[in-house]
């Protein structure tokens, strides 16, 4: 069935009432003399309050077509779901230096860095530490391992070239999340660890530290092994207060419950 549109039928009307003229007729027409007000008008003042943008304000307030998503959103929730699948090995793969020494079902690369935010959280009040930026360290520091895997000194790759390789990972992955603030941000936060170039991660190399020491206690007492190996490549390296005292408590505890073993 034929339906006439509106478009049609304006069209029809204008064609009807309107008379045509010679393209030089406009000549002919008589303009109304301007007026001049004899008084300039009265200043009106006008009150403009300012407000900053927030960082997100460039995405939020895009121009959405009728019935459309917007495209970015939908972008960065795509990029978002795959940056968080390409994590998931890291709660799969174990440290591999558990698994060196016959640890079964040991902990997994996310465990460890989620104890060292733990860490990182109920750090009490040190000056000039931002304890925020800690946590988002701890959270990080070994992310580049979802790809890489973990590489321990076993397997004999030089600490330039393991370097090399997880920062290369680390770019891998942020190209996955779609670039942007977010991912700079976590590449940020990643070489200031790598680095060493904060008291944030000074402290955070401790608790990395720490945390390695504290997990070797636990299996000692679970498995009944004896993991020196551990220790030994800790001892002296601790940087921090914090640190050097949460490790001496655990050494503490760990000669106590040698001593207990050998009487």
């Amino acid at each position: 069935m034929a339906v006439n549109s509106p478009t049609s039928r304006c069209a029809a009307q204008l064609s009807r009432s309107l008379t045509p003229r010679s393209p030089l007729s406009f000549l002919n027409r008589t303009f109304p003399r301007p007026r001049f007000r004899p008084d300039p008008p009265t200043p009106r003042l006008f009150s403009v309050r300012c407000q900053a943008p927030s960082p997100d304000a460039s995405r939020s307030h895009r121009p959405v077509g009728l019935g459309q998503p917007e495209a970015p959103i939908a972008s960065s929730t795509s990029s978002a779901i795959d940056f968080l699948t390409l994590c998931h090995s890291l709660k799969t793969t174990k440290r591999k230096g558990w698994v060196n020494h016959g640890i079964i079902k040991g902990e997994s690369i996310a465990d460890h860095m989620y104890r060292m935010a733990l860490m990182s959280l109920i750090a009490g009040d040190i000056p000039g530490l931002n304890r925020e930026r800690c946590i988002k360290i701890a959270i990080v520091h070994d992310i580049a391992e979802a790809i890489v895997g973990d590489i321990t000194p076993s397997d004999n790759v030089p600490k330039k070239e393991k370097s090399r390789m997880e920062a290369a990972a680390l770019n891998e992955m942020c190209v996955v999340l779609g670039g942007g603030m977010r991912a700079e941000e976590i590449k940020e936060l990643w070489e200031e660890y790598e680095n060493n170039s904060s008291v944030e991660a000074n402290l955070v190399k401790d608790f990395d530290k720490v945390e390695m020491i504290l997990q070797a206690l636990e299996y000692e007492l679970e498995h009944g092994k004896v993991l020196d190996e551990f220790f030994i490549s800790t001892a002296g390296k601790f940087q921090t207060d914090l640190g050097k005292s949460w490790a001496a408590e655990i050494i503490s505890r760990r000669n106590t419950q040698l001593g207990k073993s050998q009487n």
